[in-house]
């Protein structure tokens, strides 16, 4: 004789251990299928892998693009002439694009021996 109580059917204990990882492969399923765009972009056209057509988050023309990178551009070249002026200022001494030294093709190498 088994020493279960009914061995025609399965256990609770079975059951639940089932249930769980049925539980738990639905979860990440369903976590893996939803996208994280939000309502009012979904409301202006946007969808996965496509911006919307207006508002802040819509994508750029070529041209405002071009635009919007020369803009950064400048501003990044302002900014290091700012720190550069400052620093001269200050009295530090910047070393900018400075000739590298030239080694002698005949140099001896003197060596103390104490």
């Amino acid at each position: 004789m088994p020493s279960v109580s009914n061995p025609n059917h399965t256990s609770k204990h079975t059951l639940s251990a089932r249930a769980g990882g049925r539980k738990k492969l639905a979860k990440r399923l369903s976590a893996a299928g939803v996208h994280k765009i939000s309502v009012d972009d979904m409301n202006r056209g946007a969808r996965p892998g496509l911006l919307p057509n207006s508002g802040p988050r819509a994508a750029l023309s070529k041209k405002k693009q071009k635009k919007v990178d020369q803009q950064l551009k400048l501003a990044l070249r302002r900014k290091m002439e700012a720190e550069a002026a400052a620093a001269a200022a200050a009295g530090e001494v910047i070393m900018a694009d400075a000739p590298a030294p030239k080694k002698a093709k005949d140099q001896v190498m003197e060596v103390d021996i104490q």
